[in-house]
């Protein structure tokens, strides 16, 4: 089995320490550690935290592999520091029966780059008519235990209700894209002053807030879990906020984009900027920043949805919605989180590790950074400042809105149960 000793690394942020890996486990943290035959990585001080877990992910494959595939998303997935992926049920065909979640399940383990679990439709095609195959899912090899439409809401309250239940019985959760679909027709950005001086059409708050608001109210009736996927704006921070001091068991998202970009950029008429949720307001990222900072929004997501170039490269309103953000998220995360005080490197680590395996249930992954544990892990160079090229990305899509924005920090190095998917920067 190898051996590699990570020196002088600061694990969560704190004091320099050694961390060697020995296999697939953490066999010692602590100073002044012998190499022996081990791998000497020099941290020389840069940032290690356990591997990063993404709730939502769009990979695209099967259907879509012009926009992404198993393969180049996970290693996207592993340049941005990722060990695990939650992969979306909107592919073609939908990820709604046990044999979709399978292949994409086992196309994640033979490619090795990270671990992929597959999130299981709630309706089938996505549809929002009749439950998909929720029990079958999670009894796969799958093992199936989020299930989401995401892309569309599931918008019949009786259909949510039964979701609700039904995934209660295997400690299941759903996932809800809060998109009130009769308030969001023709809409293509945040509802406000700039809508209305653009002429665009308006995709008000409401449509967000009022599906949440019903969502949480459901999963008290039934006393189940919801998950609200890419939360947006500062009402549904407030009901989030309120549901939690009432005992129901939610939890929320937030995506990195969501945290750093206005409706203000949409004045460009640049579609990378087009995303679902739109961008909000200044106000509604303050508000997302501090509901982070303070744990009623959970986690951090990405909702990493790439397209082909022909799909972005064209007028506003034909352009499709969604942002990679697999290898540009701990960046925007650094830059809005850690360095204006309102989350440390710990918190980054819950946030974006243990929290999301946790509402998962992705084992091994989230972990403390201690010995007999998992050699999940990531080193991060948090002192480095660039600005971002697409051009080096590992996805296959390249539609970021971040294309020439300096964003702080780069991933080096990454660890999945003790070998290197990421070394020095590069692919292994």
């Amino acid at each position: 089995m190898s051996k590699t000793l990570i020196r002088g690394a600061k694990v969560l942020g704190g004091e320099p320490q050694d961390v060697l890996i020995d296999g697939e486990t953490i066999a010692a943290v602590g100073t002044g550690l012998d190499a022996g035959d081990a791998t000497v990585v020099e941290a020389d001080g840069k940032i290690l935290l356990p591997g990063l877990v993404d709730l939502h992910t769009h990979l695209r494959e099967p259907g879509r592999e012009d926009s992404e595939t198993v393969l180049t998303g996970t290693r996207a997935a592993a340049s941005g520091g990722y060990t695990a992926v939650f992969a979306m049920a909107n592919t073609f065909p939908v990820a709604d029966t046990a044999g979709v979640v399978e292949q994409v399940y086992r196309l994640g383990r033979d490619h090795g780059y990270c671990d992929v679990q597959p999130i299981g439709a709630v309706t089938v095609g996505l549809e929002g008519k009749k439950l998909a195959e929720l029990g079958a899912m999670h009894e796969s090899a799958a093992g199936v235990t989020v299930f989401s439409d995401d892309g569309k809401c599931v918008h019949d309250a009786v259909i949510m209700r039964r979701a609700l239940e039904y995934v209660k019985a295997f400690g299941g959760v759903v996932a809800q894209h809060a998109q009130e679909p009769r308030l969001t027709e023709g809409a293509e950005m945040n509802e406000g002053t700039v809508s209305a001086e653009l002429g665009l059409g308006g995709w008000p708050a409401v449509a967000e807030e009022s599906i949440i608001a019903r969502d949480v109210l459901l999963a008290e009736h039934v006393g189940s879990r919801v998950h609200i996927c890419h939360l947006s704006t500062a009402g549904s921070v407030e009901i989030v906020r309120w549901a939690k001091s009432r005992g129901i068991d939610v939890t929320a998202e937030v995506t990195p984009h969501h945290l750093l970009l206005t409706d203000e950029l949409v004045r460009t008429y640049n579609p990378v900027y087009k995303v679902n949720p739109p961008l909000r307001t200044e106000k509604d990222v303050m508000a997302l920043r501090e509901a982070l900072a303070d744990g009623t929004i959970d986690i951090v997501a990405t909702d990493h949805a790439p397209h082909p170039h022909e799909d972005k490269d064209c007028e506003w309103a034909a352009a499709a919605m969604g942002m990679v953000g697999l290898e540009t998220a701990l960046g925007v995360v650094q830059q809005t989180m850690v360095e204006t005080g309102l989350l440390d490197w710990a918190g980054v680590a819950d946030r974006m590790s243990a929290k999301p395996a946790e509402i998962g249930g992705a084992s091994g992954h989230g972990r403390p950074v201690s010995a007999g544990e998992p050699a999940n892990l990531v080193l991060l160079d948090a002192d480095y400042r660039g600005a971002v090229d697409p051009a080096g990305f590992a996805s296959r899509s390249r539609n970021t809105p971040y294309e020439g924005r300096e964003l702080p920090g780069r991933v080096t190095h990454t660890w999945l149960r003790g070998k290197a998917t990421l070394a020095d920067g590069k692919l292994a």
